[in-house]
Protein backbone atom coordinates (compact mmCIF):
# COMPACT_ATOMS: atom_id res chain seq x y z
CA UNK A 1 0.00 0.00 0.00
CA UNK A 2 1.19 3.74 -1.21
CA UNK A 3 1.25 6.24 1.56
CA UNK A 4 0.68 9.37 0.03
CA UNK A 5 1.86 12.67 2.03
CA UNK A 6 -0.84 15.30 2.65
CA UNK A 7 -0.12 18.25 0.35
CA UNK A 8 1.15 21.52 2.29
CA UNK A 9 -1.52 23.57 2.48
CA UNK A 10 -0.34 26.08 5.55
CA UNK A 11 2.41 28.55 6.03
CA UNK A 12 5.95 27.14 7.76
CA UNK A 13 6.45 27.39 11.39
CA UNK A 14 8.70 30.02 12.51
CA UNK A 15 11.51 29.84 15.12
CA UNK A 16 12.08 33.43 16.75
CA UNK A 17 15.21 32.44 18.33
CA UNK A 18 16.85 31.34 15.22
CA UNK A 19 19.83 33.56 14.13
CA UNK A 20 19.71 32.66 10.23
CA UNK A 21 18.45 29.30 10.49
CA UNK A 22 20.77 28.08 13.17
CA UNK A 23 19.66 27.04 16.47
CA UNK A 24 21.99 28.19 19.48
CA UNK A 25 22.46 26.11 22.78
CA UNK A 26 20.75 28.76 25.01
CA UNK A 27 17.40 28.39 22.39
CA UNK A 28 17.79 24.70 22.57
CA UNK A 29 16.98 24.68 26.19
CA UNK A 30 13.82 26.54 25.57
CA UNK A 31 12.96 26.63 21.74
CA UNK A 32 10.00 27.96 20.60
CA UNK A 33 8.42 27.90 18.00
CA UNK A 34 5.38 30.16 16.30
CA UNK A 35 2.44 29.38 14.23
CA UNK A 36 0.63 32.25 12.11
CA UNK A 37 -3.26 32.04 12.48
CA UNK A 38 -4.86 30.20 9.83
CA UNK A 39 -7.96 30.29 7.32
CA UNK A 40 -10.73 28.64 8.79
CA UNK A 41 -8.96 28.91 12.54
CA UNK A 42 -11.84 27.26 15.00
CA UNK A 43 -12.36 26.52 18.61
CA UNK A 44 -11.51 22.78 19.14
CA UNK A 45 -8.59 22.71 16.41
CA UNK A 46 -5.27 20.95 17.25
CA UNK A 47 -1.86 21.91 16.74
CA UNK A 48 0.38 18.94 16.57
CA UNK A 49 4.02 19.99 16.01
CA UNK A 50 6.74 17.54 14.59
CA UNK A 51 10.84 17.85 14.83
CA UNK A 52 12.45 15.86 12.07
CA UNK A 53 8.57 14.03 11.56
CA UNK A 54 8.58 12.62 14.96
CA UNK A 55 5.64 14.66 17.44
CA UNK A 56 7.11 17.50 19.89
CA UNK A 57 4.34 18.91 21.18
CA UNK A 58 0.32 20.13 20.28
CA UNK A 59 -2.07 22.50 21.20
CA UNK A 60 -6.28 22.70 21.44
CA UNK A 61 -7.28 26.32 19.87
CA UNK A 62 -10.02 27.72 21.99
CA UNK A 63 -12.48 30.51 21.51
CA UNK A 64 -10.14 33.28 22.78
CA UNK A 65 -6.81 32.60 20.92
CA UNK A 66 -8.87 32.22 17.37
CA UNK A 67 -6.97 34.41 14.74
CA UNK A 68 -4.13 35.11 16.85
CA UNK A 69 -0.73 33.47 16.88
CA UNK A 70 0.46 29.66 18.65
CA UNK A 71 3.26 29.14 20.78
CA UNK A 72 4.53 25.77 20.62
CA UNK A 73 7.89 24.65 22.75
CA UNK A 74 9.40 21.67 21.55
CA UNK A 75 11.23 19.26 24.30
CA UNK A 76 15.30 20.03 24.69
CA UNK A 77 15.80 16.38 24.29
CA UNK A 78 14.72 16.77 20.64
CA UNK A 79 17.34 19.15 19.43
CA UNK A 80 20.08 17.47 19.00
CA UNK A 81 23.12 18.92 16.49
CA UNK A 82 22.55 18.64 12.71
CA UNK A 83 19.89 19.50 10.65
CA UNK A 84 16.36 19.24 11.39
CA UNK A 85 12.81 19.60 9.81
CA UNK A 86 9.88 21.40 11.19
CA UNK A 87 6.73 21.22 10.70
CA UNK A 88 2.80 21.35 12.18
CA UNK A 89 -0.36 20.03 11.27
CA UNK A 90 -3.94 20.96 11.66
CA UNK A 91 -6.91 18.80 12.88
CA UNK A 92 -10.46 19.81 12.66
CA UNK A 93 -13.43 17.75 13.47
CA UNK A 94 -15.31 16.65 10.42
CA UNK A 95 -11.91 17.52 8.07
CA UNK A 96 -8.92 15.88 7.01
CA UNK A 97 -5.63 16.69 8.51
CA UNK A 98 -3.96 20.26 7.05
CA UNK A 99 0.20 20.10 6.88
CA UNK A 100 2.02 22.82 7.09
CA UNK A 101 5.09 23.97 4.68
CA UNK A 102 8.54 22.59 6.19
CA UNK A 103 11.02 25.08 7.92
CA UNK A 104 14.87 23.85 7.89
CA UNK A 105 16.94 24.72 10.63
CA UNK A 106 20.48 23.56 12.06
CA UNK A 107 20.91 23.05 15.61
CA UNK A 108 24.66 23.87 16.74
CA UNK A 109 25.27 23.33 20.75
CA UNK A 110 28.73 23.07 21.02
CA UNK A 111 30.29 26.76 21.86
CA UNK A 112 33.54 27.61 20.71
CA UNK A 113 36.18 27.03 22.65
CA UNK A 114 34.66 24.18 24.64
CA UNK A 115 31.74 24.67 27.68
CA UNK A 116 33.19 27.09 30.30
CA UNK A 117 34.18 24.48 33.58
CA UNK A 118 31.82 25.20 36.36
CA UNK A 119 35.09 24.32 38.37
CA UNK A 120 36.99 26.41 36.82
CA UNK A 121 34.51 29.58 36.37
CA UNK A 122 32.76 29.79 39.29
CA UNK A 123 29.14 31.13 38.43
CA UNK A 124 28.79 34.74 37.51
CA UNK A 125 32.60 34.56 35.78
CA UNK A 126 33.09 35.64 32.39
CA UNK A 127 36.08 34.15 31.49
CA UNK A 128 36.79 30.80 29.26
CA UNK A 129 39.87 28.73 30.96
CA UNK A 130 39.65 26.83 27.44
CA UNK A 131 40.90 29.52 25.40
CA UNK A 132 44.09 30.62 24.98
CA UNK A 133 45.72 33.89 26.12
CA UNK A 134 46.38 35.93 22.91
CA UNK A 135 49.89 35.06 21.73
CA UNK A 136 52.39 37.76 21.45
CA UNK A 137 56.21 38.50 20.07
CA UNK A 138 58.78 37.42 23.62
CA UNK A 139 60.13 41.22 23.82
CA UNK A 140 56.65 43.01 23.98
CA UNK A 141 55.43 40.27 26.16
CA UNK A 142 58.69 40.81 28.72
CA UNK A 143 59.04 44.87 28.01
CA UNK A 144 55.64 46.15 27.03
CA UNK A 145 54.87 47.89 23.94
CA UNK A 146 57.64 51.04 23.63
CA UNK A 147 56.66 54.36 21.62
CA UNK A 148 57.65 53.25 18.54
CA UNK A 149 55.42 50.21 18.71
CA UNK A 150 52.92 52.57 19.48
CA UNK A 151 53.18 54.08 16.03
CA UNK A 152 53.55 51.19 14.22
CA UNK A 153 51.10 48.83 15.66
CA UNK A 154 51.48 45.01 17.39
CA UNK A 155 50.92 41.53 15.96
CA UNK A 156 49.45 39.24 18.33
CA UNK A 157 48.72 35.55 17.60
CA UNK A 158 44.78 33.92 18.18
CA UNK A 159 45.67 30.26 18.48
CA UNK A 160 43.25 27.60 17.27
CA UNK A 161 40.16 27.06 19.29
CA UNK A 162 37.34 23.79 20.01
CA UNK A 163 34.66 23.94 18.13
CA UNK A 164 36.58 26.85 15.72
CA UNK A 165 33.71 27.24 13.09
CA UNK A 166 32.92 29.09 9.75
CA UNK A 167 30.93 31.91 10.41
CA UNK A 168 33.11 32.64 13.98
CA UNK A 169 33.00 36.38 14.64
CA UNK A 170 36.24 37.07 16.80
CA UNK A 171 36.33 40.66 18.86
CA UNK A 172 39.41 41.75 20.32
CA UNK A 173 39.68 43.65 23.15
CA UNK A 174 42.87 45.82 23.78
CA UNK A 175 42.24 47.67 27.31
CA UNK A 176 38.75 49.24 26.87
CA UNK A 177 38.77 49.40 23.34
CA UNK A 178 37.19 46.57 20.99
CA UNK A 179 38.30 45.79 17.84
CA UNK A 180 35.75 43.45 15.68
CA UNK A 181 37.86 40.56 13.06
CA UNK A 182 37.13 39.50 10.05
CA UNK A 183 34.57 36.00 10.00
CA UNK A 184 36.26 32.41 9.87
CA UNK A 185 36.52 31.06 6.61
CA UNK A 186 36.43 27.66 5.64
CA UNK A 187 39.65 27.58 4.36
CA UNK A 188 41.14 28.97 7.73
CA UNK A 189 39.30 26.29 10.43
CA UNK A 190 41.76 24.89 11.98
CA UNK A 191 44.65 27.60 11.94
CA UNK A 192 45.77 30.40 14.07
CA UNK A 193 44.40 33.95 13.45
CA UNK A 194 46.60 36.47 12.71
CA UNK A 195 45.91 39.99 13.87
CA UNK A 196 47.80 43.20 13.47
CA UNK A 197 46.40 45.86 16.64
CA UNK A 198 46.22 49.28 14.59
CA UNK A 199 47.88 51.95 15.75
CA UNK A 200 44.73 53.76 16.48
CA UNK A 201 42.93 51.21 19.16
CA UNK A 202 46.49 51.06 21.26
CA UNK A 203 46.68 55.02 21.02
CA UNK A 204 42.55 55.09 22.00
CA UNK A 205 43.27 52.52 24.75
CA UNK A 206 46.00 54.57 26.00
CA UNK A 207 48.89 54.20 28.01
CA UNK A 208 48.76 51.95 30.96
CA UNK A 209 51.05 49.59 33.06
CA UNK A 210 48.66 46.61 33.39
CA UNK A 211 46.70 46.99 30.32
CA UNK A 212 44.54 43.50 29.53
CA UNK A 213 44.44 42.30 26.24
CA UNK A 214 41.74 39.30 25.02
CA UNK A 215 39.02 38.06 22.83
CA UNK A 216 35.71 36.20 22.49
CA UNK A 217 34.53 34.45 20.25
CA UNK A 218 30.75 34.34 18.77
CA UNK A 219 29.43 31.71 16.37
CA UNK A 220 27.11 32.16 13.32
CA UNK A 221 24.30 30.47 15.37
CA UNK A 222 24.73 32.85 18.51
CA UNK A 223 26.87 30.94 20.83
CA UNK A 224 29.00 33.10 22.82
CA UNK A 225 32.46 31.71 24.19
CA UNK A 226 33.04 34.42 26.80
CA UNK A 227 36.43 35.79 27.31
CA UNK A 228 39.37 34.40 27.07
CA UNK A 229 42.25 34.49 29.79
CA UNK A 230 43.81 38.20 29.48
CA UNK A 231 47.30 39.02 28.72
CA UNK A 232 48.60 41.84 30.56
CA UNK A 233 50.75 44.29 29.09
CA UNK A 234 52.51 47.47 30.09
CA UNK A 235 51.94 50.49 27.17
CA UNK A 236 54.63 53.09 27.06
CA UNK A 237 52.96 56.70 26.86
CA UNK A 238 51.90 57.04 23.45
CA UNK A 239 53.71 59.46 21.34
CA UNK A 240 51.48 62.82 20.97
CA UNK A 241 50.40 63.20 16.83
CA UNK A 242 52.93 65.69 14.94
CA UNK A 243 51.71 68.70 14.06
CA UNK A 244 49.83 68.96 10.89
CA UNK A 245 51.49 70.88 8.32
CA UNK A 246 50.04 74.10 7.70
CA UNK A 247 47.68 74.28 4.73
CA UNK A 248 48.97 76.00 1.68
CA UNK A 249 47.73 79.28 0.93
CA UNK A 250 44.73 79.25 -1.83
CA UNK A 251 46.49 79.85 -5.15
CA UNK A 252 43.26 80.40 -7.64
CA UNK A 253 43.36 78.70 -10.80
CA UNK A 254 44.12 79.96 -13.94
CA UNK A 255 41.58 81.82 -15.76
CA UNK A 256 39.21 79.46 -17.78
CA UNK A 257 39.63 76.83 -15.60
CA UNK A 258 36.38 74.93 -14.69
CA UNK A 259 36.61 75.07 -11.14
CA UNK A 260 36.85 78.80 -11.18
CA UNK A 261 34.53 81.38 -11.91
CA UNK A 262 35.36 83.85 -14.92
Amino acid sequence: MTHTQTPATLSAPRLPQAIGNGISALASAHLQVDISPYPSMEEGDLIELFWNNCFAASRKVTACRIGTCTHLYVPQSFVQDGPARVHYQVLQIGHGPMRSAVTLVRVKTNYPGGQPSPRLNPEGDNENQNLAPVNLPETIRRHGVNSSQVRRGIPLTIEPYLNMSTGDAITLRWGDVRLDLPRIQANSVGLAVQVWVPPHVIVEAGDDCRLEVTYCILDRVGNNSRWAPARTLRIAACIPPRPASPAPSYQPRRFGSPCEPG
